[in-house]
């Protein structure tokens, strides 16, 4: 990323965890910007570049954030046009927040004054920083969180312990989709497959459950070291293996389990992947890919929100028309409704989808 400072041309190596383009312009600010100055810059799409006190940076930030605004105000029309007027107001908040940057050097070290040590929280989001490069302050700021997620860990009931979860990866703050895997009848205890694993929790729970081996799969390389850390951390790794693949494991199994993104939609950042899947793509292929993994007499344990019904995104005719091309056949439906606090926040924009909201295991066996 180039800015001009002092009349020199400056140039710093851009990085983004979620992929997200250097800005096209950048000028230096110090602590004598002020939010509405701030709002403005970024409303017009001009960067800050940081070079003040680093808990000042982050009080603008804060600022910034209460200008933006609008983000819980209910608004008519259908559940899809609220739906995506909240997807806009989404991007648009992550567009104006991203603009506030500032350096940092190896180490890696934030060079401003009263800065935290970032070292911990840093790695696990870039990696290795080896030249000054700059940042999102927003996206620095929520990967320090993530990494006091990570040290402290999620309890999880159905497993009497902590997941783990890392940087970029989801982690079961619903636990409703948890305890479904947790109490459904048991087809198997020789072999299973958790299909898109994340943190690895659902295939944690099998193992726990006593399935004697769990291939636990992901396409992405840091769900897949979540996963097995999670594993080791809870003394299953004798039972569970992660394994980066996309999404089937060779072979075939009694017991495979997908826990799918359950809103089709665009993500707009890595994490964003593990709730929103374009066109149901994952769902759908998930489906397509179950009767060739199956044995004989195997079950499919599709667990999913019906949220995207309620938004009026896919129907219900959608979905079970899609298991039933794919040579699948419902057996049994466990049903369970969301315990999450946006449930009954009757300020959420999406509430009366929220509320309606069901999360059901599907039983699918091969016709």
């Amino acid at each position: 990323m180039t800015w001009v400072e002092a009349g020199t041309s400056m140039t710093l190596r851009w990085r983004s965890a979620n992929g997200r383009p250097a800005p096209a312009r950048a000028d230096m600010v110090d602590d004598s910007l002020t939010a509405d100055e701030a709002y403005r810059m970024a409303s017009q799409g001009i960067a800050m570049l940081w070079r003040g006190d680093f808990h000042n940076g982050r009080q603008l930030l804060n600022a910034l954030d209460r200008r933006v605004g609008g983000g819980k105000k209910r608004t008519s029309g259908t559940g899809a046009e609220r739906f995506y007027r909240h997807r806009q107001y989404a991007s648009h908040r992550a567009r104006i927040l991203g603009l506030l940057l500032i350096p940092i050097n190896p180490g890696p070290v934030v060079p401003l004054r009263r800065a935290p040590d970032i070292r911990e929280a840093a790695a696990e989001a870039y990696g290795g920083i080896t030249e000054p490069s700059v940042v999102s302050l927003h996206e620095l700021v929520g990967a320090i969180g993530a990494h006091e997620w990570r040290r402290n860990g999620v309890y999880v009931d159905a497993l009497q312990g902590r997941i783990h979860p890392h940087y970029g990866t989801f982690f079961p703050t619903r636990s409703e989709y948890v305890d479904l895997v947790a109490a459904a009848a048991l087809p198997t205890e020789t072999l299973a497959f958790d299909v898109g694993t994340g943190t690895g929790v659902l295939a944690a729970v099998l193992a726990r459950r006593g399935v004697r081996r769990v291939v636990a799969t992901d396409n992405e390389p840091r769900a897949v070291a979540c996963a097995a850390e999670n594993f080791r951390n809870l003394g299953v790794a004798d039972r569970a293996e992660a394994v980066l693949t996309d999404m089937f494991p060779p072979g075939r199994a009694p017991l495979i389990v997908c826990n799918p993104p359950w809103i089709p939609a665009t993500p707009h950042s890595s994490l964003d992947s593990a709730v929103y899947d374009p066109g149901s793509r994952m769902l759908f292929r998930f489906l397509n890919g179950l009767p060739d993994h199956l044995e004989p007499g195997g079950e499919g344990w599709l667990v999913l929100s019906d949220l995207a019904e309620h938004l009026g995104l896919r129907s219900r005719e959608d979905l079970l028309a899609a298991i039933g091309a794919a040579g699948l056949k419902v057996v049994e439906r466990l049903d369970t409704k969301p315990t999450h606090p946006k449930a009954s926040d009757r300020d959420d924009p999406l509430f009366e989808a929220r509320a309606a909201e069901v999360t059901s295991l599907w039983r699918l066996v091969r016709r």
